[in-house]
């Protein structure tokens, strides 16, 4: 239930567990945004690039990056599940420091579900910022 706070902006009080869960798809979503990095690095580089240590070290990285995501995203899908539903926090502090305003909007609203990147975009789509 929305509230005025001291600075006279809303306070955003949801429970915890549905927040947890929009976090997770966030989490999803960065994994998939990495892993598409790996092989477009390789159609640019050709195969050569996997003779240079250091280019492996780059895709080992690409690799482990989406891992630690997706287990971090799994990690807290787990324990959102033990979470009472009754719990509420106020999210205005926490929404009002993420930059990115589709990943603020997914995570702030309690009617949306799904992801903030869009993961069918066409190829050649940008966004200014």
């Amino acid at each position: 239930m929305p509230n005025e706070n001291k600075t006279g902006t809303a306070n955003v009080e949801e429970a915890l567990p549905e927040i947890m869960m929009r976090v997770v798809s966030e989490l999803h979503d960065v994994a998939y945004l990495i892993e598409r990095i790996e092989p477009q690095l390789l159609e640019l580089g050709g195969t050569s690039v996997l003779e240079h240590p250091d280019s492996v070290k780059v895709l080992q990285g690409i690799d482990l990056a989406v891992q630690k995501a997706r287990g971090l995203a799994e990690f807290i899908d787990t324990i959102t599940g033990s979470i009472p539903s009754d719990w509420m926090v106020d999210m205005s502090t926490a929404l009002s420091l993420v930059k990115l305003a589709d990943m603020q909007k997914a995570l702030g609203d309690s009617l949306r579900h799904g992801h903030s990147q869009p993961l069918s975009k066409a190829a050649g789509d940008f966004d200014f910022f």
